[in-house]
């Protein structure tokens, strides 16, 4: 471990109590300075909320998927374009979307809520700024940018922050608010763009990792005001794309090929208020669905869309699961160690991303050896290192882990680094004997309605413990 001065490592093991936890995620950090900022993070997160997990059960039962917190976000920051109430039913209970909601008020918007129905508001002219003390915590804070400029013709947002998983770079994002004509400075960390004549226009949004979610739906948003047709090649063709194009489309947009590579988008003058009720979520329900897999248990996951989780499936079946799909449920089953697989993340409709992480806990505990290839973003391992503190072998070599599977995985601390690390970590926990503690499950709260509840309606024992 890097040589630090004496009175660093001794402030930190007093404040860590020489946490292995901590250290090995301190030595991780590339400079001095950021290893300072890790370990004041770190200190924070111990007076938060974390899990602790006691292990040893198959999950039995049925739960109810959630709506979809990657249709939700950009669908609240839509409601921007019309001045008309605008109704979003079954929201989800989320961080993430607190935090969306505190944004359009900061911005003069009118938000009420009922239980789980939003209503959004934007009558008069909203305010242009998106700040940076809210978007910061949350990277979806972008989607206000293609709504401020299509309806009012100025935004100026804030850099997002967001989960640590690599470089999550806006450039696309900028691209096609240029290609529609919008003039944009980036200085003192906000993107300030202002609608000089925008106009539709033909661009190409993949980049190097491939379609961006986010820059198709910022474009969608930013031109179904604009005059013209906008044609967007290489766009993300992902069902949160086809969601929100689908709300666009219920306000009285015009936009065909969401679900496809090439979406178009015919300019209208003005869009009115709507209610509607975004997709399931299918990164829970594919989470939900290792849970079952991986404790050798048997879950109905009602109210989802197996149809959006076709890759991930496969998977689970070459693992040895038994999976039953109906239109809108989804039955796993396992009653064996898992079989080893390989999987290489890629867009829609290829392996997800998002699943990743909750796939290598699987891994781990399969009968062989099993590669996963992470071609979307380069630095999301981060939960390998913490699956090993549990017992897991998991080799990374670049872009590639090799995980060989192991009869057994023990309880541990650990601590979490982004959302989806997380939910490994919580499937981890249910899978060894003993009690898990994780840390840092602020992440989780972002993008699972309260996790804990879900899994304990099947059998888990998981408990929220509050400091």
């Amino acid at each position: 471990m890097t040589a630090w001065p004496k009175s660093i490592w001794g402030w930190a093991a007093g404040v860590f109590q020489a946490s292995d936890t901590v250290q090995a995620m301190v030595v991780r950090q590339p400079d001095l300075s950021s290893r300072l900022t890790f370990l004041l993070g770190a200190q924070e997160c111990l007076a938060m909320d974390r899990f602790a997990v006691t292990g040893g059960r198959p999950l039995q039962g049925s739960v109810e998927a959630a709506s979809a917190k990657n249709s939700v976000l950009p669908i609240l920051a839509a409601c921007i374009l019309t001045e008309e109430p605008c109704t979003i039913d079954a929201v989800p209970q989320l961080e993430d979307v607190a935090t969306m909601l505190r944004l359009l008020q900061s911005m003069g918007i009118r938000v009420s809520s009922t239980g789980r129905t939003v209503t959004v508001e934007a009558s008069g002219k909203p305010a242009s700024e998106a700040p940076y003390d809210i978007v910061r915590k949350m990277r979806a804070g972008y989607y206000v940018l293609g709504p401020l400029l299509g309806r009012c013709g100025r935004a100026k947002v804030s850099l997002p922050g967001g989960c640590a998983i690599g470089a999550r770079p806006v450039d696309l994002h900028l691209k096609g608010a240029r290609a529609l004509g919008a003039a944009i400075d980036i200085e003192h960390g906000y993107i300030d763009a202002r609608a000089t004549g925008m106009r539709g226009a033909t661009m190409v949004l993949e980049g190097t990792n491939g379609p961006s979610v986010g820059a198709t739906i910022n474009t969608m948003m930013a031109a179904v005001l604009t005059q013209g047709e906008t044609v967007i090649q290489g766009a993300a063709a992902e069902p949160e794309v086809a969601d929100v194009a689908g709300f666009l489309c219920s306000m009285g947009a015009v936009v065909e090929g969401a679900s496809t590579p090439l979406v178009r988008i015919h300019g209208v003058k003005k869009l009115h208020g709507t209610s509607y009720r975004p997709v399931p979520d299918r990164i829970e329900v594919g989470t939900l669905a290792v849970a079952a897999a991986l404790t050798r248990g048997q879950v109905e996951i009602t109210g989802c869309r197996p149809d959006h989780l076709a890759a991930p499936i496969e998977v689970l079946r070459h693992a040895g699961a038994e999976v039953e799909t109906g239109p809108d449920r989804l039955m796993v089953k396992a009653k064996d160690r898992p079989r080893p697989f390989n999987i290489t993340t890629a867009p829609y409709p290829g392996f997800p991303t998002d699943l990743q992480a909750q796939f290598m806990t699987l891994a781990s505990l399969a009968e062989g050896t099993s590669t996963i290839e992470e071609n979307i973003f380069e630095a999301r391992f981060m939960h390998a290192m913490e699956l090993d503190r549990m017992g897991a072998r998991v080799a990374v070599k670049g872009s590639v882990a090799v995980v060989t599977g192991v009869k057994r995985l023990s309880a541990a601390q650990v601590m979490a680094s982004d959302l989806r690390a997380s939910a490994a970590l919580v499937l981890a926990g249910l899978a060894c004997e003993g009690t898990t503690e994780i840390l840092r499950i602020y992440h989780l709260d972002r993008g699972y309605e309260k996790l804990e509840e879900k899994l304990a309606t099947l059998g888990a024992r998981v408990e929220r413990v509050r400091k």
